[in-house]
C-alpha cells in the first residue's frame, strides 16, 4: 500500500506539473455538460414569421397576434399585397416572399386572404395559407403543428363550443425547396460541411507537428523560407485532396440520396474553396501550437467535431439557443457554410442571398492563416 500511495504521490505532481492534462480533466467534463445542455434543445422557439394580411380586419391582426403571443414565432416582416407572387415553380421575378425564405430571414410566412373577417363573422369556412421554408425538414415539420395548433384555437373562439362543427379557419400548408419533407435533404448538406470540416482539419493539425517529431523541422528553419510561404506551402496539397474529397461526397449524395443540384457549380466551388481554406488553417494553427501529434489530434478533433455538429444549426436550431451560445456560433465557419450548400444546392438561390456567409468565410480563413503564420515566426525566431 506504501508503494502505491508513493506512485499515487508521483502522479499527483505529474499532472499538476502538466497543465494540458490537468485542464483537461477539469475543464472538458464541464465544457460538455455547459455545451449539451444548452445546445441539445430540441424545443423550436424564436421562428421568424412574415406576414402578408390581404385583409386588414380586427380578425386578422388577432390572428397574428395568436402567433407572436405563442412564444414561438417572432414577426419579422409585413408584405404588402402588390407583387407577393406566390407561385414559386417557374419564378420570373424574385417577389419579396422568395427573397425572404431565399436568405432564410424568414423561416414561415402566414398569408391571410381577403375576406377573413367577413367568413369569420358570418361562420363560414376560409382557408388561409402557411408557406414554410422546408430547407430544414425537421424545423418545417414543428413548425407546421404550432401553426395548425393556433390556428385551430382561433378558429374555436368563432364556434361555440356546444357545435361540433369543422373549424372556420384551415390551414394550407405550402413546404417550399424540400415539398416533400425529405430529412435527407435536410441532413445531407449538414452531413458533407461536418466530414469535410473533421478530415480538413485533422488532416493539417498533424503535418506540422509531425516535423517537429521527425526532427525535420529544424532544416526547414535553416531553409530561405519564411512562415507565411511554408503555411501556404503546406496548405495548397491538402487543399486540392480535401477539394476533391469533397467533390467526392458531393456527387455520392447526389447520386445515392437524390440531392438536387438547382444552384451554379461556381458559386458551389468558391463556397467550398473558402470553407476548406478556413477548415486547414484551423488545422494549421493546430499543429503549430501542439508538440505531439495525440496532442494534435485531440485538439483537432475537439476544435472540429463538436462546432462543426453542434453549433452549426445542422441538428439543432440557432434561434433556440440560449444568447450566449448563439454568439459563440458566430465563430463556427459550418455555420455559415450549411446556409451557402442549402442555398446553392437546395434553393438554386444567387449570389446576392448568401454573400454574408462568403464573406465570413472568407474572414475566417483569413485570420486562422494569419494566426498559423504568426504562431510559426515565433517558434522560429
Amino acid at each position: 500500500m506504501r508503494k502505491s500511495l508513493a506512485v499515487a504521490r508521483k502522479e499527483f505532481r505529474q499532472i499538476a506539473r502538466d497543465r494540458r492534462t490537468l485542464l483537461m480533466l477539469l475543464f472538458v467534463p464541464a465544457f460538455f455538460l455547459l455545451l449539451y445542455g444548452y445546445a441539445l434543445n430540441f424545443d423550436i422557439r424564436h421562428i421568424h414569421l412574415a406576414v402578408d394580411d390581404r385583409d386588414h380586419t380586427p380578425e386578422s391582426r388577432s390572428l397574428i397576434a395568436a402567433f407572436v403571443n405563442s412564444g414561438y414565432f417572432d414577426l419579422v416582416a409585413s408584405i404588402g399585397t402588390e407583387g407577393t407572387g406566390l407561385g414559386r415553380p417557374g419564378r420570373r421575378a424574385p417577389s419579396p416572399i422568395d427573397r425572404l425564405m431565399d436568405r432564410n430571414d424568414a423561416r414561415a410566412v402566414l398569408v391571410i386572404p381577403s375576406g377573413l373577417g367577413r367568413a369569420l363573422q358570418t361562420s363560414r369556412q376560409i382557408p388561409v395559407q402557411v408557406l414554410l421554408n422546408g430547407d430544414n425538414a425537421n424545423t418545417a415539420t414543428t413548425t407546421m403543428g404550432y401553426a395548425l395548433t393556433i390556428l385551430r384555437s382561433e378558429s374555436a373562439r368563432y364556434v361555440p363550443a356546444t357545435l361540433n362543427a369543422a373549424p372556420l379557419i384551415g390551414i394550407e400548408p405550402r413546404v417550399w425547396y424540400n415539398p416533400e419533407l425529405r430529412s435527407t435533404l435536410f441532413l445531407v448538406p449538414g452531413l458533407i460541411a461536418y466530414i469535410i470540416m473533421i478530415t480538413a482539419v485533422v488532416e493539417t493539425a498533424l503535418s506540422i507537428v509531425r516535423e517537429k517529431e521527425r526532427g525535420t523541422m529544424e532544416q526547414v528553419r535553416m531553409a530561405p523560407l519564411d512562415a507565411a510561404s511554408y503555411v501556404i506551402g503546406k496548405t495548397i496539397p491538402y487543399f486540392v485532396v480535401s477539394l476533391a474529397s469533397a467533390l467526392v461526397i458531393i456527387f455520392a449524395a447526389m447520386t445515392l440520396f437524390g440531392m438536387p443540384m438547382r444552384g451554379s457549380w461556381v458559386l458551389l466551388m468558391l463556397a467550398l474553396s473558402l470553407f476548406l481554406a478556413g477548415a486547414l488553417g484551423l488545422g494549421l494553427l493546430i499543429s503549430t501550437s501542439a508538440d505531439t501529434q495525440q496532442v494534435a489530434f485531440q485538439t483537432a478533433m475537439l476544435a472540429s467535431f463538436l462546432p462543426s455538429f453542434m453549433l452549426s444549426g445542422f441538428i439543432f436550431p440557432i434561434s433556440s439557443m440560449p444568447p450566449f451560445l448563439q454568439l459563440v456560433t458566430y465563430a463556427v465557419p459550418a455555420r455559415y457554410f450549411i446556409i451557402a450548400l442549402r442555398a446553392v444546392m437546395l434553393k438554386g438561390a444567387g449570389l446576392e442571398t448568401f454573400w454574408v456567409q462568403l464573406v465570413a468565410l472568407t474572414a475566417f480563413a483569413a485570420v486562422v492563416l494569419a494566426l498559423a503564420s504568426v504562431r510559426l515566426r515565433r517558434e522560429w525566431s
